[in-house]
């Protein structure tokens, strides 16, 4: 109740909640209660917020827009910081500065809006901002490390820090923020002028083929594995005979191999079990290990607190 009151002098009474169902913030509809629960409104919170959990040596999770997470059943233990409310995106001049709590895709609408070319490709990842920079989210052909200037990040000792481009180590869905776990408060993106009815003919045609091929119609991770050196996780997947296969409600799409889907009130622990099914048995039909792009975090029911 000590920390929960500190919490509520620091980010007011309406930003602090106690045991918040993580399903209603995930994009696969799936997760277990948060202990704590806090949406900092700025960039002072949300360092004193780092500076709290620092102090308190507190279980800590960072929350982006749930799209690359998967929850387990028992939920998270300590804290869960969701930037919700730090999501404003504007532009001056070339440049597009975009909050940690953005959408990647609004901050492509707004580079639309203004003319500015070279955010196409991140009109259809269903992430934040925050998230991309951890990642160095990418998508037909493009990725973040082409576009970024710079960022501001909350480091875990609450110190605020500018890191420029080359600071960042942006490498293929990796950078030094995930590796450090730095809190990116906003990055400026470095674009350029270009002609409106092109730039909006191009994320036409990448949203086109995005609806097309992958499963929107059910709730999912997203991408659930990285792409092994010289194959396609998903041709893999399809190839092993896997799609319409799962454990409970979950199953791997009929649409797209690489995507398992929430397809029938699925809990975390028949996602993870489908995710298994599928690492072995690709494992064994082609001798390919693959590797985990979506991220699991949380306690399985079992070891949740009270039980």
């Amino acid at each position: 109740m000590t920390i929960y009151k500190e919490l509520k002098a620091i980010c007011g009474e309406n930003n602090v909640f106690i045991d918040e169902p993580m399903s209603n913030h995930t994009l696969t509809k799936i997760g277990g209660k948060a202990d704590i629960f806090v949406t900092p409104q700025t960039y002072e919170q949300v360092a004193e917020v780092v500076r709290l959990k620092a102090r308190y040596n507190l279980p800590f999770m960072l929350l982006g827009n749930g799209s690359n997470m998967i929850v387990k059943d028992g939920g998270i233990r300590g804290l869960v910081m969701y930037m919700s409310h730090l999501a404003e995106v504007r532009v001056e001049g070339t440049q597009l500065i975009a909050q940690g709590g953005a959408g990647i895709i609004h901050a492509a609408q707004i580079a639309l809006q203004h003319n500015l070319t070279g955010l196409e490709f991140a009109c259809g990842i269903p992430g934040s901002i925050g998230g991309a920079m951890v990642m160095n989210a990418g998508a037909y052909g493009g990725e973040v490390k082409d576009v970024i200037d710079h960022v501001k990040v909350v480091t875990p000792t609450g110190d605020l820090v500018t890191l420029t481009k080359d600071d960042l180590a942006l490498d293929y869905r990796t950078s030094i923020i995930g590796k450090k776990h730095y809190i990116v408060l906003e990055a400026v993106f470095r674009l350029e002028k270009g002609d409106a009815s092109q730039i909006k003919e191009k994320m036409d045609d990448l949203t086109f083929r995005r609806e097309s091929k992958q499963p929107l119609e059910y709730p999912s991770v997203g991408s659930v594995f990285k792409r092994p050196p010289g194959y396609y996780a998903g041709k893999l997947i399809q190839d092993s005979g896997l799609q319409g296969k799962g454990v409970g409600g979950a199953e791997v799409s009929t649409k797209h191999a690489g995507f398992i889907v929430n397809k029938n009130n699925a809990t975390a622990a028949d996602y993870i079990a489908t995710i298994e099914m599928v690492r072995d048995t690709v494992k064994q039909t082609f001798g390919v290990e693959l590797e985990l792009e979506a991220k699991i975090v949380g306690e399985d029911l079992s070891h949740s607190k009270g039980q």
